[in-house]
């Protein structure tokens, strides 16, 4: 057996991967969507349900998220790896993603921001926390709505690569 070898702190993150790809949307307060590519997101509760998500503090979904303190989680199926791509790679301040990536808004229950039709899940989610950690703010949020349909999720792989499995909510 090889013995570990030390790597560089600012790589520490990519031991974590395969990691799920997540998009979140969000909105403005004049009612423009937007989506983010996301893959540091994670639950911390049960009871009540919530998840928290990890947003470099310079993306312009921190700005519309700081706003309307909510936003939505949205799933990608297998198949999407070209829109996650689009979403994690342009800026939603000067462009419609919803437009440019032909996904199709669906109104939410309780939270402006849509839900992604095309996505195998969705959750709706109001932040009850911000929490800045160095060039990330983290934001607390708690899980209002969820909506699921059968499909694979994707996984990123890092270096852009991904690979779709099997999701089960049991």
């Amino acid at each position: 057996m090889s013995l570990m070898r030390e790597i560089n702190l600012n790589k520490a993150y990519t031991l974590l991967y395969p990691r799920q790809t997540v998009l979140i949307v969000s909105i403005s307060k004049e009612g423009k969507p937007n989506i983010m590519t996301l893959n540091w997101s994670s639950p911390v509760s049960f009871n009540p349900p919530m998840l928290c998500i990890a947003v470099g503090k310079q993306r312009y979904s921190v700005e519309l998220i700081k706003e309307t303190k909510e936003f939505v989680v949205a799933i990608p199926s297998e198949g999407m790896e070209k829109e996650v791509l689009f979403c994690g790679s342009s800026s939603g301040r000067n462009i419609d993603k919803f437009k440019e990536t032909k996904l199709t808004p669906i109104k939410a229950k309780y939270v402006r921001p849509p839900l992604i039709k095309e996505c195998v899940a969705n959750l709706e989610c109001e932040v009850v926390e911000e929490i800045e950690t160095g060039d990330h703010i983290l934001f607390i949020a708690r899980i209002l709505a969820a909506y699921e349909r059968e499909g694979k999720v994707l996984m990123d792989l890092g270096g852009r690569k991904f690979i779709g499995i099997k999701k089960s909510s049991f």
